[in-house]
């Protein structure tokens, strides 16, 4: 019988979802059953990571474990060899700490895990895991055990093409954003959240794991595309008819999410307790900030010079800043990181600062980037320069931007070469906010509680204890008591006990996603803003 369920809300925040649960006009309830959980459950607001992104906050929610210890800050990880940066895709091998799926397995409690982030290629745990973020051509080979991929082509309708991200049918919209195209592929989450869904549901029937755990994304990528059609503040007061009709398919979304929530609930039944988490909030970019080009301004930065032939055209409207990596000195690699690497020479003669001179350049870097100032206020562009060692601590630090940013509308950093550098939007859009949302409801669980926000790293612990697991001693986070009765927590008491220990891969090669793949994948980063 599952024991524990946790659903995933991709960038779900507390502004859309009080909206979606109010009686609106014209619409009603868009998420009644979603209503009545937050109101017979607990909730709180909850922090994400220091760069509020989805790989190291879906990371920190699996592991337990801050940035600084888990390894991963972004999409991408790099490597600087000498005049060169090489850039590639990251995956579950670049997670440095031990999962949930494997912290329950390990002690006799069975999980099914669909949909998350940095899953494949597989690791070894008792129950089924279905990765997020892959091509569908890759979804077998990375679906584990072996036979559940055959199991899941029991569904009816079951398309795999569906399933994982139509990379395609994105990089084409980026393209023409034409509002038929925006509004087709909005539509097409639905039918996508719903695979994850039949998965999810055929699992639950028939294999009943003690953990549950999936992900719906598609909040995330509405609200990216369509963020003033969701907030209140931004809708418009005299919407034409393809606004009206954008409005009412973001409703159809939720509404359609609703009653796949309610089913999930409905499965694991009332002895069970329930988790919704998402990664971050939303909010909206009202202007975009070229870092780069700032860089470029104050002497950090140099762009390697072009021609005009077709190749270098090429290069220079690539995924990442063509600069001369001999003369750069510090730059940002990709707008998702909204980080600063300084690039400090390895050997005598390579490229970069010297080691010694690191402290006395960064407070030069931090001075010179609290100069960005909007010209007409002579308000701060940034918000907060973040020092690694202040918010990334552990043994995974060096990996980390030397600076990481928080701009003042929370929006990711531009990294072309384009003036000017700051410039406002045509039309807001969404972006990632620190404040996500963090929900509890069934067995054991205070009704109507409002608690203080949480952190990121208190999910994981939160669902260790509801599976009646020791929470190991080296978690970030701290078990969120004050969603538990008083009852629940005298007859199961939070027991600190043992340690993680780091996994291992299940097979010894594993089959890399192809070049041809990674470019589709990069697109759609593209598409959502996390590259350029």
């Amino acid at each position: 019988m599952t024991k524990t369920l946790f659903i995933g809300l991709d960038g779900a925040t507390f502004t859309v979802l009080n909206e979606m649960t109010r009686d609106l006009p014209d619409f009603g309830v868009t998420m009644p059953f979603l209503k009545q959980f937050m109101e017979t459950g607990a909730q709180a607001k909850l922090l994400s990571t220091p760069n509020p992104l989805t790989p190291p906050a879906w990371v920190s929610i699996m592991t337990g474990r801050t940035p600084g210890n888990h390894g991963v800050y972004d999409f991408i990880r790099a490597e600087e060899k000498g005049n060169e940066v090489y850039f590639t895709l990251s995956d579950s091998r670049d997670i440095r700490t031990e999962t949930i799926w494997s912290i329950a397995s390990r002690q006799n409690r069975t999980v099914a895990a669909l949909n998350f982030p940095l899953t494949a290629p597989p690791r070894s745990i008792a129950g089924s895991l279905v990765p997020g973020f892959v091509p569908w051509k890759h979804l077998r080979r990375n679906t584990t055990p072996p036979d559940l991929y055959d199991r899941l082509k029991e569904i009816p309708d079951f398309d795999p093409k569906e399933l994982a991200w139509d990379f395609d049918r994105e990089k084409q919209l980026y393209e023409a954003m034409t509002e038929e195209e925006i509004e087709n592929w909005i539509r097409y989450h639905i039918p996508r959240e719903e695979q994850w869904f039949r998965i999810a549901e055929k699992l639950l029937r028939e294999d009943q794991p003690d953990l549950m755990a999936v992900l719906f994304d598609g909040v995330d990528k509405l609200q990216h595309q369509a963020w003033v059609f969701l907030d209140p503040t931004l809708l418009p007061s005299n919407p034409s008819p393809w606004q009206k009709r954008m409005r009412e398919i973001c409703i159809g979304y939720f509404r359609k999410l609703d009653t796949y929530i309610e089913k999930l609930v409905e499965l694991v039944g009332p002895e069970a307790q329930v988790f919704m988490a998402s990664d971050h909030g939303f909010t909206a970019s009202t202007e975009v900030v070229r870092i780069n080009a700032f860089l470029a301004e104050k002497g950090y930065v140099t762009w390697k010079e072009t021609d005009d032939t077709p190749a270098a055209k090429r290069r220079e409207a690539s995924t990442f800043a063509y600069l001369d990596w001999e003369k750069t000195l510090a730059y940002c690699r990709t707008p998702s990181s909204n980080g600063i690497t300084i690039r400090v020479a390895q050997n005598p003669g390579d490229p970069g600062i010297k080691p010694e001179e690191y402290e006395t350049f960064r407070e030069k870097l931090i001075e010179d980037l609290k100069s960005l100032k909007d010209e007409n206020t002579g308000e701060p562009i940034l918000r907060a320069i973040h020092k690694r060692e202040d918010v990334f601590p552990g043994g995974a630090m060096n990996e980390a931007p030397d600076l990481t940013l928080v701009l003042r509308d929370y929006g990711f950093v531009s990294i072309k070469n384009t003036q000017p550098v700051v410039e406002p939007r045509e039309v807001a859009s969404g972006t990632h906010h620190p404040d996500g949302i963090f929900l509890a409801g069934g067995y054991g669980i205070k009704s109507g509680m409002k608690g203080e926000r949480q952190n990121i790293v208190d999910v994981p612990a939160t669902l260790i204890y509801s599976l009646g697991l020791p929470i190991p001693e080296d978690l970030e986070g701290n078990v969120a008591e004050n969603f538990f009765t008083t009852e629940c927590l005298k007859s199961t008491p939070v027991v600190i006990k043992s340690t993680t220990s780091l996994e291992k891969d299940t097979k010894d090669e594993v089959e890399n996603i192809s070049d041809d793949e990674k470019d589709k994948i990069l697109a759609q980063l593209q598409m959502l803003g996390y590259m350029e």
